[in-house]
């Protein structure tokens, strides 16, 4: 008798980026390491267009099933439940808090950060209202809960007290894309962009615990380097939060400091490889994909020591507090102005980004199921 395994992949849609690359990236890792007795099943959304082709993942043990209910539909509480009766399904994994409350079987549901709760002032209270009592009930319906860091672990067992052993902190890893490219590539890139030839890159969104605006502050107190270097901010942008681009322009970096909005995924790498600094000086993060990201282009990195941070650039990267501007600066130049100490930051970048990978997250992920399934 096979054990049939479900993972929830109806999040691998264009409306959850973040989670969709953990679903995909996790199911393709662990189809190999699935044992003969062993049977994936992704639930697909029917209705929700895809960045992801499910379907390349489709061999003898894996199955797609499709269902014509996504997280966010009340009708998902008893289609979820009778469809994994019906496969017979003996553990059901959901990568997000909006699932089926009741599904009947050994559960497991992945946490990646409690901002709305740790940070109110940046959520409605609408949205932290639903957030808190969501999350609730899904920590209630599961067996076990993954999260991605130590430093959510320990969020999440302070505000829901939870058991302990019922949570695990697996981490995530950087796309096997994530290499540094060649230097024509790092060109390329370059030119598209119509970078600069010394530039520093912050990538990722502009919400308010991103903490830009102090980034700009302090790149605004480099004044040896501000007329050599520019400071890059890229990724998407929430026109909620205009605070960055005005801080710029009341400092008049406007010509130091560029907003570059989204950039194709194929493009990442490079953009990483041609910064001469990645900085990332976020108040608080479940994972920080991005500081692996860099490093795993080789790309030296200066960071906040907040949150999961720590634990996932370890020696490698200068470190400051986020809400110390001054500190924040201090940092910057001190690795600017020494090219060895970034030569053996990138190293060592290198190194530390090496210890995380897929396959390591779906062999972890993978003991959490068969131990829920045993229970």
């Amino acid at each position: 008798m096979s054990m049939r395994l479900i993972l929830d992949a109806r999040t691998a849609t264009s409306h959850f980026p973040g989670i969709g690359r953990y679903v995909v990236n996790l199911a393709r890792a662990m189809v190999p390491l699935l044992d003969e007795d062993e049977r994936l099943i992704l639930l697909r959304d029917l209705i929700q267009p895809s960045r992801w082709d499910l379907t390349t993942l489709t061999e003898e043990r894996v199955q797609i099933v499709d269902v014509p209910a996504s997280p966010f539909s009340l009708h998902q509480q008893w289609i979820i439940p009778r469809l994994l009766r019906r496969l017979g399904a003996d553990v059901y994994h959901s990568p997000y808090y909006l699932m089926p409350y009741r599904p009947q079987l050994p559960t497991v549901v992945t946490v990646y950060d409690l901002i709305p709760l740790l940070f109110p002032q940046h959520v409605s209270p609408t949205a932290r209202l639903l957030f808190r009592w969501m999350t609730a009930l899904a920590l209630r319906t599961a067996s076990r809960v993954i999260v991605i860091s130590q430093a959510t672990r320990r969020d999440l067992l302070t505000l829901y007290h939870l058991p302990p052993q019922k949570v695990t902190a697996i981490p995530l890893a950087a796309d096997p894309g994530f290499h540094p490219p060649p230097p024509t590539e790092v060109e390329r890139v370059r030119r598209k962009y119509a970078l600069p030839e010394d530039y520093l890159l912050y990538l990722g969104i502009n919400k308010p615990h991103k903490n830009l605006v102090r980034l700009i502050d302090a790149f605004s107190r480099i004044t040896f380097h501000v007329s050599r270097f520019t400071l890059v901010i890229a990724g998407a942008w929430d026109s909620r939060y205009p605070e960055p681009r005005q801080r710029a322009e009341a400092l008049g970096l406007e010509n130091v400091v560029r907003f570059l909005g989204p950039v194709l995924e194929a493009d990442l790498p490079a953009l990483y490889a041609g910064a001469a600094l990645f900085v990332f000086p976020s108040l608080y993060e479940g994972f920080g994909l991005p500081v692996l990201e860099a490093m795993a282009c080789g790309t030296p990195v200066v960071c906040s020591n907040t949150s999961s941070l720590p634990e996932i650039m370890g020696e490698a990267a200068l470190t400051f507090d986020p809400l110390n501007v001054k500190e924040m600066a201090a940092k910057i130049e001190e690795a600017l102005g020494d090219e060895s100490l970034r030569g053996e930051m990138r190293e060592k970048g290198l190194r530390q980004a090496a210890k995380f990978s897929w396959e390591r997250t779906a062999r972890e992920t993978l003991e959490v199921y068969r131990e829920a399934a045993s229970h």
